[in-house]
């Protein structure tokens, strides 16, 4: 983006939302939600199921539109964008990822580039093939280029869907609940190529995400929300703390920091009385 020029320049966040609300009928799913994220920060969106985490990555996507607020992207009102401007900048990874389609693995991942072309499907000055072959390579995908997605395990298919969205190249990702589906290894190796990923490009990362321990080692910061409205909002350190895990999700938890990095991890307590009445 271009900055104003003179000795004070004010970056523009990549994504700002101000008394963001949603309603349906009598339900509100979200409640003047305010919150700004800079460009290439990773934010983690936590909070109990039903606390609007889902509905809130739907407004930022562009996929629905608010009841009051405003969404804005670099600036600009995201309503204002057209879906392929929107599509150049934002993608978005669901928990499902892809389904067990019969498209071969190359020929999902090239999909991505979609909004970068013309209505031919042609692209100028950009080589599609090469792009995609350095993905696959990188996501250890190159073997299964040309296996069918129904072919392909649970895991696998998750890393197809995450190599979409790397040769869509946008500026923004978010995820909702990415690593639902995997089990531990394949949690933690997603979470680590998302982190390289942002570490090479800056790109910006906003994940809802129901693991706190994962959501502790990677995010840095914390949108932690509850009944639509914002519970907490800063540095993940400081706001995963077992006053707030008890409130938020009640729970009697027991936060420990982590072996290697001091972030906290959570533990949770039984709860002793109703064990004991069945």
């Amino acid at each position: 983006m271009t900055e104003p020029s003179g000795s004070q320049k004010k970056r523009i966040p990549a994504l700002e939302v101000t008394s963001l609300t949603r309603s349906f009928g009598e339900l509100h799913a979200l409640k003047k939600i305010s919150w700004s994220v800079d460009e290439g920060s990773w934010w983690g969106v936590i909070g109990p199921n039903g606390s609007g985490k889902s509905t809130l990555l739907h407004l930022l996507s562009g996929v629905d539109r608010p009841t009051a607020g405003n969404v804005h992207i670099y600036g600009k009102k995201a309503g204002s964008y057209s879906r392929k401007e929107l599509s150049r900048l934002v993608a978005v990874l669901q928990q499902e990822g892809l389904p067990p389609v019969g498209y071969t693995v190359r020929e999902v991942v090239e999909m991505g580039r979609y909004p970068h072309q013309d209505w031919l499907g042609r692209e100028k000055g950009v080589d599609v093939g090469l792009i995609t072959d350095r993905v696959l390579k990188r996501l250890g995908l190159a073997p299964l280029a040309d296996r069918a997605l129904d072919h392909l395990s649970g895991g696998q298919r998750q890393r197809v869907a995450l190599a979409k969205v790397m040769v869509q190249e946008p500026q923004i990702l978010l995820l909702d609940e990415p690593t639902t589906y995997l089990d531990l290894r394949y949690q933690l190796e997603f979470m680590e190529l998302l982190a390289e990923w942002r570490q090479e490009t800056g790109v910006t990362i906003i994940a809802v995400l129901h693991d706190l321990n994962l959501t502790a080692q990677f995010c840095e910061n914390l949108l932690v929300l509850k009944d639509g409205m914002v519970e907490g909002l800063g540095a993940s350190a400081d706001l995963l703390t077992e006053e707030r895990i008890r409130r938020v999700y009640e729970v009697e938890p027991v936060m420990l920091p982590h072996p290697d990095s001091g972030v906290p991890q959570l533990l949770l307590r039984r709860n002793v009385r109703r064990a004991a009445d069945q």
